[in-house]
């Protein structure tokens, strides 16, 4: 310990109620030797203290508190503390400053907040993780922000010895790892002090006490299970059941209708569908099993998370959706009836996707000839057309004529 340590080191004094409330006695003799932290002892990095999570450490405030170790510690501190503890980090027990959120809640003025903060942090209960700054980041699209402060809960060693705690390691990442004798019987005492007599009233039963069992009474029979060879505790059902994963098809719906799907198929929808989230922003605060029912259309169809990325920024949204997977389920809703529209008025229309396509499947002579017999009935019709309105100055003689001269042959008359 150095000079300055050693000179403002003092013995725990008797506890006040509040350590006594919280089921934990310090002697006055006891003999263990605090001294203020100050300075950069309060950086998480020179700290002798250890990390805590909220419930110890607020075991620990509460002690530290009652046993008078800092003159301008008292229930203002707890109050803090408490609201610090409320918002902390359930394992690693790190907490947000936020000296304007504290403020507003625990109704205390800011010079107030302020001053017990510092207050834990001189007894050893809170360290500096990030030091907060009022300098600009200079963040894209916003005007001013600052560093916030973040700290972390701790306990004090003088906590520890007086808990009777063996500890492995220093500084912020010891643990503790045992508890010494005294701090043994210390823990019994103070269960002991706590356990209260259970008091089960007599009750005012008026029946016999040599009474006798329920009787059994109607119950359902579950029927065995029929075994077969070959399929040990399974039922014939199920053991005629096809184990063969079923054929992938493309489902717009996100229903359990349809196929069965396969622990392979989920677990490769499952991790196609976090990639796309990663990649996709507007689907980021969807949860994981959601987005995957949602995207199973894709999945089932065989889709890669490059495709499906690409398909659903295809879509070209500029806003966010409140529930993403519902959006999806939509739009690929919207999709099938769309396409559902459109093979019905093919069907009205008799449009033949073979025969439009027979055309350029067909050899090059053929081709050559269907060309000129559609050209031949297009010309009788317009030629039928224009007589019919009276203008009919172009004979069928000049009409071969000029076709042939058009595709370089000779018409035939």
């Amino acid at each position: 310990m150095s000079a300055v340590a050693a000179e403002a080191a003092v013995v725990i004094p008797p506890p006040r109620s509040e350590a006594a409330e919280s089921g934990v006695a310090v002697s006055a003799g006891g003999g263990f030797g605090f001294a203020v932290v100050r300075g950069r002892q309060q950086d998480v990095v020179r700290t002798g203290s250890r990390r805590a999570e909220p419930r110890a450490w607020l075991r620990s405030v509460v002690w530290l508190v009652g046993a008078g170790l800092h003159p301008k510690a008292g229930p203002t501190t707890l109050v803090v503390a408490r609201d610090l503890a409320s918002r902390m980090d359930f394992r690693r027990g790190i907490v947000l400053y936020g000296l304007d959120g504290m403020v507003r809640r625990t109704g205390l003025s800011r010079a107030t907040v302020k001053r017990h903060v510092a207050v834990l942090r001189e007894l050893g209960a809170l360290v500096w993780l990030v030091h907060g700054s009022k300098r600009n980041l200079s963040l894209p699209g916003r005007a001013y922000t600052a560093t916030a402060t973040v700290y972390g809960a701790v306990i004090p060693p003088v906590y520890d010895a007086a808990m009777g705690h063996r500890l492995s390691g220093t500084g912020y990442e010891a643990r503790v790892c045992g508890v010494t004798d005294a701090g043994r019987e210390r823990a019994v005492a103070a269960a002991a002090s706590k356990a209260k007599p259970v008091d089960n009233r007599a009750v005012d039963n008026r029946s016999s006490a040599e009474c006798e069992p329920h009787s059994l009474g109607r119950y359902h029979r579950s029927p065995e299970a029929e075994v077969e060879r070959g399929s040990k505790d399974t039922s014939r059902q199920r053991a005629s059941r096809s184990t063969t994963p079923p054929h992938l098809q493309k489902s717009t719906t996100s229903t359990s209708e349809g196929p069965r799907r396969s622990a392979n198929q989920v677990r490769r929808s499952v991790w196609i569908t976090r990639q796309v989230r990663a990649r996709v922003n507007w689907t980021q605060r969807e949860r994981l099993r959601r987005l995957e029912v949602a995207l199973r259309p894709f999945t089932d169809a065989g889709w890669d998370a490059d495709t499906i990325t690409a398909e659903l920024h295809s879509w070209m949204l500029t806003w966010r959706p409140a529930r993403p997977a519902a959006f999806i389920r939509a739009q690929l809703a919207q999709q099938a009836a769309a396409v559902h529209q459109a093979e019905q008025l093919d069907a009205a229309e008799g449009w033949d996707e073979d025969e439009a396509s027979a055309a350029f499947t067909a050899s090059r002579p053929d081709l050559v000839r269907g060309v000129l017999d559609g050209l031949a009935q297009g010309m009788a019709a317009y030629s039928a057309r224009q007589a019919a309105q009276g203008l009919d100055d172009l004979t069928g003689v000049d009409a071969a004529a000029d076709m042939a001269a058009f595709l370089g042959t000779e018409a035939s008359v």
